[in-house]
């Protein structure tokens, strides 16, 4: 099943269950594919509907933050709630052991040696990962194997 008639199914199952958060957040979700198929003018495939949802993750994870300084702790609840919510549609991500194994064959592959081949190493890395692992995490354990 495509990902946008699964976030239907479920938009519906949600509505006869009354569960308001995930019928908003997946309005949301869907909602912001739509605008980003207006943008684009032609519909996204599924590639580029991951990273709309996991656009709007990371939006909610950097919120996250904010919500912990500003001590709402009911916010804070509900916030986690979607991020659980979203990150249903998204593929399971990577271990840091698995990334750091990626890792490790892309710089043996390359033949990286130091910092300066990061680039290399990331740009090969990502298009192996997309989807699968945040850029942080990546790049974080990229520069430690580097040094």
């Amino acid at each position: 099943m495509e990902l946008l008639e699964k976030m239907l199914e479920d938009q519906k199952l949600a509505m006869k269950a009354r569960e308001k958060l995930r019928l908003n957040v997946i309005r949301c979700l869907r909602s912001e594919v739509i605008n980003a198929e207006i943008a684009k003018k032609q519909p996204l495939n599924e590639e580029e509907i991951l990273a709309v949802l996991q656009r709007e993750l990371k939006r909610r994870k950097e919120a996250l933050a904010d919500y912990e300084k500003a001590d709402r702790p009911s916010l804070l609840q509900e916030l986690k709630e979607e991020i659980d919510i979203i990150s249903a549609y998204l593929p399971t991500q990577l271990s840091a052991e698995e990334i750091r194994e990626l890792a490790r064959e892309a710089i043996a592959g390359l033949g990286a040696s130091s910092k300066k081949d990061m680039g290399r190493v990331m740009s090969f890395l990502m298009s192996r990962v997309k989807g699968k692992a945040e850029g942080a995490v990546v790049k974080k354990v990229v520069e430690e194997l580097l040094k």
